[in-house]
């Protein structure tokens, strides 16, 4: 703490709009070990607790007159499903409930961490790195157990002519192990990128109480500011969640048909 408060010194920063991200001990100062309970892990675990109370509770009912929380669930149920049947193909349905279960989870955890004062789990590459395995080592097994050596006819493009082939079959290989990293940056930087402006902009908001022209004008555009960004991070949340499920589909897709 006194290194991060001599540094904000040492470059006149007041706040530090990275400050957001620290993953801290939940309870005391303590180092965070490998068990250490965290905001993060406090988060994460009300993300899932909110997806489990959204699906559970809006399919309980299942009334003919549906509620507000009914629709919500049918509609994300109704949305994912057709996604990975346009997506990956009817042959791709029987994983619909490992795909709907990453959109829901991922889809939650952006809109929880707009609450104010709450922590985005999803802006954290330790976390959407983790996501993103999982889903290169799932459609990687998929891939071998539909088609035994017949998936790596996924990095050889017989269409291409035949001196190509090699060139082409490496060009893909690197490209198939660079899908993880991809697939996890994207959505930890989108999510990242949008608080930090946020906390930005909120930082000049208390200028008002300078009382200057320059204070008084400051404060109102800050705050026009912050709601702008606000309403588009609501956009890019869900943006973001749907970006990484249909690229789930997609890799899906290669695996359950690999050849070009």
């Amino acid at each position: 703490m006194a290194t991060e408060a001599a540094s904000g010194e040492a470059t006149g920063l007041v706040f530090h709009p990275m400050d957001q991200f620290i993953i801290a001990p939940l309870f005391g100062d303590g180092p965070v070990g490998l068990f250490t309970v965290t905001n993060l892990t406090l988060w994460m675990a009300i993300t899932i607790l909110a997806t489990m109370g959204l699906l559970v509770l809006g399919s309980s009912s299942r009334q003919s007159i549906p509620t507000r929380m009914q629709s919500v669930a049918e509609l994300a149920y109704g949305f994912i499903r057709k996604m990975v049947e346009d997506v990956a193909g009817r042959d791709a349905l029987p994983y619909f409930p490992y795909i709907m279960t990453i959109f829901m989870f991922v889809v939650m955890a952006n809109f929880v961490g707009l609450i104010p004062g709450s922590f985005t789990s999803t802006s954290h590459i330790g976390v959407t790195a983790v996501l993103a395995l999982l889903v290169f080592v799932s459609v990687t097994v998929i891939g071998f157990v539909k088609h035994g050596a017949g998936f790596l006819g996924l990095f050889w493009i017989s269409a291409a002519p035949l001196p190509l082939r090699p060139i082409l079959a490496l060009i893909e290989v690197i490209s198939y192990f660079v899908r993880p990293v991809s697939h996890s940056i994207r959505l930890a930087g989108n999510m990242m990128a949008g608080h930090a402006v946020i906390k930005v902009f909120a930082a000049f908001a208390p200028m008002i109480i300078i009382s200057t022209g320059i204070g008084l004008a400051v404060t109102p555009l800050s705050i026009l500011a912050i709601s702008a960004i606000y309403a588009l991070e609501v956009l890019v949340c869900f943006i973001q969640a749907y970006v990484f499920t249909i690229l789930t589909c997609v890799y899906l897709k290669d695996a359950l048909h690999p050849a070009h």
